[in-house]
């Protein structure tokens, strides 16, 4: 059985950045939208490799 490939480190994170630019741009308010976005997709991240 081969073991499984890691899920590259920092995904989480920057599907988190382009999700908190495009909400940003659209409600004009971008440094506050990619702080968020940054702030969930670590979360994301610690949550996905918490339950493995």
């Amino acid at each position: 059985m081969a073991p499984k490939p890691k899920a590259p480190t920092g995904s989480g994170i920057g599907v988190g950045v382009a999700i908190g630019v495009a909400v940003g741009v659209a409600t004009d308010n971008l440094g506050l939208w990619i702080a968020l976005g940054v702030a969930l997709g670590a979360a994301f991240e610690a949550t996905v490799r918490k339950g493995k």
